[in-house]
């Protein structure tokens, strides 16, 4: 067995904590010896409650993600108390499911403006920290229908995908100063997923069932740039991959048609640790044309 994962003298942040994935995270970063700073729009003080009760440290904030000033200030009062931000988890969430056809264009923005700018206003608030210390553990969360697709989540799929480009750049870019940035995509029954997972999935489904991935996630040995999937105690690996491709023997939709079998043939398919590798694999379909 390796040993125990610890997050002593680690001060870890919480979005969306009040209940559901984001309690579970911060009741066990703080069972394993974090302080935590449980944000929520409602139910933080009872999550902080939980925390202090079992002898834990925790700090109540009721700062809104999309709100920039409001995630600065809430890193501002966190570092104030303990000094430095080691980890943060963007978790906080809303669903406004409906139809394309359906939806209205502020529900789909609302959506992206909480999922997808709040991950970023979160995470930009402790960059530069993070930076000047050398180190950051930084947890995104994306979504099955953000990466394969779901029927009546066009605004929630559409703001999941955005996140793992996002956190997939500041893999690249955090490298340098130890900044581990990984992206899940869970399954519970929580909140959010009422009325989406039959009753009898709620306990299979369990939100306490997924810490342990995003636990190891957030720690000092995790791994960066992964999407990791996960739920009812199965932790999977999802990837983005690309094929090489076929250099057309003319420019025109014809020979793409044409050709359309072996340009989607996935035999020698790579999985791209960045953007350039695609322009990188061009290159060399082409040099062997010669």
């Amino acid at each position: 067995m390796s040993d125990p994962i610890r997050f002593d003298d680690r001060v870890a942040i919480v979005t969306g904590a009040g209940g559901g994935l984001g309690r579970a995270y911060a009741l066990e970063l703080a069972r394993r010896g974090a302080k935590v700073v449980v944000n929520d729009l409602g139910q933080a003080d009872a999550v902080v409650a939980e925390i202090t009760a079992a002898g834990g440290e925790a700090l109540a904030n009721g700062g809104d993600v999309s709100d920039h000033a409001q995630m600065t200030e809430m890193v501002a009062r966190a570092t104030e108390r303990w000094g430095a931000v080691h980890i943060l988890i963007n978790n906080a969430g809303v669903l406004r499911d409906k139809s394309f056809a359906k939806m209205d264009p502020a529900e789909f923005e609302f959506v992206v403006r909480v999922h997808l700018l709040g991950s970023a206003h979160a995470t930009k608030a402790v960059w530069e920290g993070m930076r000047a210390q050398g180190y950051g553990r930084i947890l995104m969360t994306s979504s099955s229908s953000g990466l394969f697709g779901n029927f009546g989540q066009a605004n929630y799929g559409a703001a999941k995908l955005g996140i793992l480009g996002l956190a997939r750049t500041l893999a690249i870019e955090g490298a340098k100063n130890n900044i581990r940035v990984n992206t899940i995509a869970p399954t519970a029954g929580t909140r959010m997923t009422e009325g989406l997972l039959p009753d009898a999935a709620f306990q299979t489904f369990a939100p306490e069932k997924v810490a342990p991935a995003a636990l190891f996630l957030v720690s000092e040995d995790a791994p960066t740039g992964q999407i990791v999937g996960t739920g009812a105690g199965v932790v999977q690996a999802s990837y983005i991959t690309l094929t090489p491709g076929v250099a057309l023997p003319e420019l025109t939709p014809e020979a793409v048609a044409a050709n359309w079998r072996a340009i989607t043939d996935r035999k020698k398919e790579i999985v791209p640790q960045s953007g350039t590798e695609q322009a990188v694999l061009i290159g060399k379909v082409l040099g062997g044309l010669g």
